[in-house]
């Protein structure tokens, strides 16, 4: 009896996670398999397709000139969203972590942009902020050329990953308040100051969140192509036509679904290389209590 019980509380768990299975199969799973099918053809939108092997590949390293300037500017912009997201991010759930009248408001307006910043529609907004007589210079009294000078046009995309920085913010307060409150007062009782609490207990404390958000934003930010396709369209001079923009016109612009296939699996790799430098590092930085540190 307690055999069948058991067997049948198994079959109902299948049952309720069966929906997060089929979808994983039919959105990502089958998808990833076709894609790398897909990379060894020469397959076109609507039409037919032969196996060429790596020849998509070879293309990739020796004729096309776009793609190196695509790869360096997604690198750019990793290295510009990602660090200013988290530090930003951490600064605002320090705040909200604040014992302060009405911060419960505070806290459901600031998460906010990472529900809408990701549209269209903001995207079409930012690039109307932005313009040469859009309200930014207005504010700032410039005549600065966001969109078109190409120094200027990486960072103003960059800005709407960084305002969507609610998710950060989240797990960053969730941390924020398991940090033990008697390591505060062990370390004032001491002479510690905030700025040293900060970087001696509060860092070490909430470093695998530091690791968590780091690699999530990462991919984030390797996925994301809206605002770059909206804004700016990849120019001025190829300056935002990062990987994903430059997936995105191959597939469905120039209907190279195998060139495209090809360069998805090239960003594939570059991120999983990516996560594997940080993971590697993280012995390094990263804190677990249940370990005694490292």
């Amino acid at each position: 009896m307690k055999k069948k019980r058991r067997t049948f509380e198994e079959v109902k768990g299948y049952i309720y996670i069966l929906p997060w299975i089929i979808g994983f199969l039919m959105f990502q799973l089958i998808p990833l398999i076709n894609s790398l099918r897909y990379s060894l053809t020469n397959i076109k939108l609507g039409g037919d397709y032969r196996f060429i092997g790596l020849q998509n590949y070879i293309r990739m390293f020796t004729s096309d000139v776009d793609l190196f300037n695509s790869m360096w500017v997604t690198i750019k912009y990793i290295v510009m969203v990602v660090p200013a997201k988290l530090i930003f991010a951490l600064a605002v759930a320090m705040i909200l972590s604040m014992k302060l009248k009405g911060i419960r408001l505070f806290r459901t307006m600031y998460y906010l942009p990472s529900i809408l910043g990701g549209s269209v529609a903001i995207s079409a907004l930012w690039r109307v902020m932005f313009m040469k007589t859009g309200i930014v210079n207005n504010l700032l009294g410039t005549n600065i050329n966001w969109l078109g000078d190409p120094k200027y046009a990486l960072f103003t995309i960059g800005l709407i990953d960084v305002w969507q920085f609610g998710s950060s913010m989240v797990l960053f307060f969730a941390a924020l308040k398991q940090v033990p409150r008697d390591l505060y007062e062990a370390a004032q009782i001491d002479g510690a100051g905030r700025i040293r609490s900060f970087f001696k207990i509060t860092l070490p404390m909430i470093s695998p969140v530091i690791l968590f958000n780091t690699i999530m934003q990462i991919i984030n930010a390797l996925q994301n192509y809206t605002s770059a396709y909206v804004v700016t369209g990849g120019g001025p001079l190829k300056s935002t036509n990062i990987m994903a923009l430059k997936i995105y016109q191959d597939a469905f612009v120039k209907s190279d679904l195998g060139y495209a296939s090809a360069e998805s699996w090239l960003l594939f790799v570059f991120l999983l290389c990516l996560s594997g430098l940080i993971f590697w590092s993280s012995k390094y930085w990263v804190f677990y209590g249940d370990e005694g540190g490292r």
